[in-house]
């Protein structure tokens, strides 16, 4: 008991005292220093108390499923927020193993009105499906567990697993017109039925974010990553700073809704892993009627914007005519799979009337290109509905290099517009 008094009394009189007045933004990226040669001055002083938290053992969660351990998350990040020094982060949150039951939004992060500019932010936890947070708030309206409005960078989260306990709640909300980006996720896990897992809003970056070894499971009402959602943006047509997001090595296995859903565009890397959709989506909608997709990419207005997407070494699950791995609409750019194999249930009856890759073209792309991949159901190229700007069959929009296709001959490979698609050293059935 004594030690435990100490370390409260410790921690008391490190949280002590607001935020330092006047803290400075942090320079938009890719901003050097005035001067590069000269490091510029460090600032007020090094802030007291300790640089590595226990959400238990500092704050007093009880990790055992039941108890509402949202009060004491809020006080750890309280206790990191207080503690920022020349806008950088100092401290580490430990979460031990354990099932914390969280109802407040906002509880792991409440970075709102860009009340704190720094950079770095650490939750660590014991591993996936050791560490588990259940959010259960009371109702799913704007309800998100980590809120950052344009407040924080460099923002991790390893061995972690988050539940939604209520269907439709959601897990990050990103506010960003140059701030908030550099988002890391190391060996997490998403489970349960969201609306959200991350959805991006704003003018500016929200970019930089990167996910290693995760698993997506659950369920989706909208997408695990929703690029552009325009709540609070202010020109809906200058969203398109959504850059470089890189997912390696996932395990994408959840039961309906869409993965990755990019309206304004933005450059996204997919490297190995293995991508299935389980179930089916129990409502249909006039935006998705009954498809579940993977990688949605419909047509926003906006600026012009990078629009790249590249797949690699990614094993594809077509369960059924309601699982879509590509749904593109965008009207430049580039899309490419590189020994992908989306053929595991090809053998089934169902297989030959799918269109799991669907693109509407415009005259200047997306360019499409598939190599060494092995391939089921027919691909669908049709006009976009509008003209796109230009006459859709102008030059060559998609090439096939060394692909197997497992249900059709090259000549009914590809449903609707096939004028501009080529075949190089592929094998039809």
């Amino acid at each position: 008991m004594a030690g435990n008094s100490s370390r409260r009394a410790f921690l008391t009189a490190g949280t002590v005292g607001a935020l330092a007045a006047g803290l400075a933004g942090c320079d938009a990226p890719g901003t050097p220093p005035a001067d590069a040669r000269e490091a510029a001055p460090v600032g007020g002083g090094r802030p007291g108390g300790k640089d590595t938290v226990d959400v238990v053992a500092d704050f007093g969660a009880r990790g055992d499923g039941r108890t509402d351990d949202s009060r004491a998350f809020a006080r750890a990040y309280r206790y990191a927020a207080d503690r920022v020094w020349d806008n950088t982060g100092r401290t580490v949150v430990d979460v031990p193993a354990g099932t914390y039951l969280v109802r407040e939004p906002n509880a792991l992060i409440d970075a709102t009105g860009g009340q704190v500019k720094a950079n770095g932010l650490r939750f660590r936890g014991a591993g996936k499906r050791m560490t588990q947070i259940l959010f259960a708030p009371e109702g799913t309206e704007d309800a998100y567990l980590c809120r950052n409005e344009d407040c924080w960078a460099n923002v991790a989260f390893e061995h972690i697993g988050f539940r939604s306990g209520t269907p439709g709640a959601s897990f990050f909300y990103s506010y960003s017109t140059g701030q908030a980006q550099d988002y890391r996720f190391s060996e997490c896990e998403w489970l349960g039925e969201w609306t959200y897992g991350l959805a991006l809003d704003g003018s500016n970056t929200n970019s930089e974010m990167r996910w290693d070894a995760c698993r997506v499971g659950g369920a989706y009402r909208r997408a695990f990553l929703y690029s552009g959602l325009s709540h609070r943006s202010r020109d809906r047509r200058q969203q398109d700073q959504f850059l470089n997001y890189w997912f390696n090595d996932m395990k994408v296995e959840y039961e309906w809704g869409n993965f990755l859903e990019f309206p304004y565009g933005g450059s996204i890397t997919c490297r190995g892993g293995s991508y299935i959709v389980t179930g089916r989506r129990p409502h249909g909608s006039g935006e998705y009627g009954r498809t579940s997709t993977f990688f949605r990419f419909p047509r926003g207005e906006h600026h012009g914007s990078v629009q790249r997407f590249h797949a690699e070494d990614i094993r594809f699950e077509v369960r059924g005519p309601d699982t879509v791995v590509i749904d593109c609409a965008w009207e430049s750019g580039t899309v490419r799979f590189n020994d992908c194999d989306d053929t595991a249930n090809a053998f089934k009856d169902f297989a030959p009337g799918t269109r799991p890759h669907r693109y509407r073209r415009t005259a200047r792309g997306p360019l499409v290109r598939y190599d060494s991949c092995q391939l089921s159901g027919h691909h669908d190229f049709a006009p976009a509905p509008d003209g796109g700007g230009g006459d859709g069959g102008s030059g060559p929009v998609a090439r096939y290099d060394m692909c197997l296709l497992a249900n059709h001959a090259q000549r009914d490979f590809v449903t609707g517009d096939a004028s501009g698609v080529r075949f190089t050293d592929c094998l039809g059935r």
